[in-house]
């Protein structure tokens, strides 16, 4: 079947689909629907490398990180995210738009070395 992580109401939505061999999705088209979309969500496929992704809160506080490797998908829906490419990586990102350049986010001070906390 398929399993949102998602909320309904998340503006972005990211789940798991398992179908069996011959099943079919009946041919279809997405109906224009206003919507309003306050908040920039993102869904990362890691192609290929090693990430590490630092998480903050929406106050720029630094809550913990985490080790992304080849075939892993996030969805950043909350807070702030910044990251280090641990090898060589290619990612793949898929946000709502349209992009309005550096209007679209405020950029900040990444936490020292020192105080990451690499959560398994």
């Amino acid at each position: 079947g398929i399993n949102f992580f998602t909320p309904n109401e998340f503006s972005q939505q990211l789940a798991y689909m398992n179908r069996p061999s011959g099943y079919e999705i009946q041919p279809h088209v997405h109906n224009a629907v206003q919507r309003e979309v306050q908040f920039t969500k993102e869904v990362l496929f890691i192609k290929s490398g090693k990430v590490r992704v630092d998480f903050y809160d929406d106050e720029k506080n630094y809550l913990e990180s985490r080790i992304l490797v080849s075939g892993d998908v996030i969805l950043l829906a909350f807070g702030g995210h910044g990251f280090e490419m641990i090898d060589d990586s290619e990612i793949i990102e898929v946000k709502q738009g349209p992009y309005v350049g550096e209007a679209d986010k405020t950029r900040f001070e990444p936490i020292s070395t020192d105080q990451i906390k690499i959560k398994e």
